[in-house]
């Protein structure tokens, strides 16, 4: 196998403007090369690795990446050059050592996935198959052994609130969801009508229909009822079944709307406790069959999630993702405690390769759903679309079937499909 000659890291920007780091990587064969960008949050859980930035206010606001970059040129690339991209667990062990904290404060988690990735790329290109394969072939190593027999079932963020949007909604996403029976181009063809329909009900009833960061509608609306309307009735103008062909989800990430001991939304006139919102959630899931619900109650709630997890763990995927934050140790006391039946698979809240699929694994063993996810700060890399069919996850979300750097990783996915289930 040819060996890492050379590691390159520059400062790019991402789909909100602000920059990130982009790592190339190349070998020794001369032939071989392949690049890695990383997303960055707008909404970050507090238990996430910690993502370097220069906190310089002279350059994009402090929100530079040029340490980061010369970590990457500096110390961690010298440090792998010369070994073979193959050797996946022992490099990343190896960006691990180099950091040394818990959280990867050091080098910075955006410096260090931008590598992992990288390797994991140019060991699939050297290898001269798919990318996707590739990380199969990488999750058997770990023993983790998932077959490819289906594509993952797409999330649509169809209406932005939190945020994402314009702030006028509490809850962060709204989805729509294609029923799982249904093949992966299917369900894209189902979720893009429907995105299409609501922009049009949107502009008939005069809302905004400005999209938001990961591409869904920011209308101006009084509730977080309201979204789940508008949604209802552009489903209603379609073909599709809601319950049938398409089911709801929502993400409310409710760490970033709870104040104190209660949560304040703006469909009900006093503060909720916890027990309060959960009732509020059982309505909505009573009357519009919801499918998936992520973060529901805050992220240190564990308490509240367990009764939540009683009440409706039978009927809905409850997701956690400020919960987790695709940390194994956080992901070890939610499944001793019964504290949710789902994951969000974010790389770059853990910040390596093999930290991710080790996580994947704990969570598939748990019987867990699994969800790879991207974020709203967004690039145009398509890793996390390879990721989801080489681990054979349940779901992805993505955002929107809009804005090129949402779309990308979409289209990606029916390249995949076409690939290994041709029609």
């Amino acid at each position: 196998m040819a060996k890492i000659k050379w590691v390159r890291a520059t400062e790019i920007i991402d789909s909100r403007g602000n920059p990130t780091v982009e790592t190339v990587i190349g070998l020794d064969d001369g032939v071989s090369a392949a690049r890695a960008s990383v997303p960055s949050g707008a909404s970050i859980g507090k238990y996430e690795a910690v993502e370097l930035r220069d906190n310089d206010p002279t350059r994009f606001e402090g929100m530079g990446v040029l340490k980061a970059v010369e970590n990457v040129n500096k110390i961690i690339g010298p440090a792998i050059v010369g070994k073979d991209p193959q050797n996946q667990i022992e490099i990343d062990q190896l960006l691990v050592k180099l950091d040394g904290t818990s959280n990867k404060s050091k080098l910075g988690a955006n410096a260090i996935l931008s590598v992992s990735l990288a390797v994991a790329k140019v060991a699939a290109q050297s290898f001269k198959i798919p990318l996707y394969k590739y990380l199969n072939k990488l999750a058997f190593n770990i023993n983790l052994p998932v077959s490819i027999t289906a594509m993952p079932t797409p999330v649509f963020n169809l209406i932005n609130g939190g945020k994402h949007g314009t702030g006028n909604l509490d809850f962060q996403e709204f989805h729509v969801i294609p029923a799982s029976h249904k093949k992966y181009h299917e369900g894209l063809r189902l979720c893009d009508e429907i995105y299409q329909t609501l922009k049009k009900v949107l502009r008939y009833r005069n809302a905004i229909s400005s999209v938001g960061d990961e591409g869904g509608f920011a209308p101006n609306l009084f509730t977080n009822m309201d979204a789940i309307e508008l949604l209802s009735d552009a489903i209603k103008e379609t073909p599709y079944r809601l319950a049938y062909d398409v089911f709801f989800g929502l993400d409310a990430a409710a760490s970033h709307f709870k104040k104190g001991g209660s949560y304040q939304i703006k469909d009900q006139p006093a503060a909720l406790s916890s027990d309060e919102l959960i009732k509020y959630y059982q309505n909505l899931q009573e009357r519009y069959h919801l499918l998936i619900l992520e973060d529901p109650l805050g992220e240190d709630d564990w308490d509240d999630w367990v009764k939540l997890m009683g009440i409706m763990g039978e009927s809905v995927i409850i997701v956690g993702d400020d919960l987790f934050t695709t940390n194994p140790e956080r992901l070890k006391k939610g499944i001793a405690e019964k504290a949710a039946n789902a994951i969000l698979i974010k790389p770059n809240q853990i910040g390596t390769l093999t930290e991710t699929l080790a996580v994947v694994k704990q969570a598939k063993d748990a019987g867990f759903k699994t969800v790879v996810s991207h974020r709203s700060g967004e690039t145009n890399d398509t890793f996390v679309a390879d990721l989801a069919v080489g681990i054979a996850v349940d779901y992805v979300k993505f955002g929107a079937p809009a804005r090129g750097e949402r779309v990308v990783k979409y289209n990606r996915l029916l390249e995949i499909e076409n690939e290994l289930f041709p029609s």
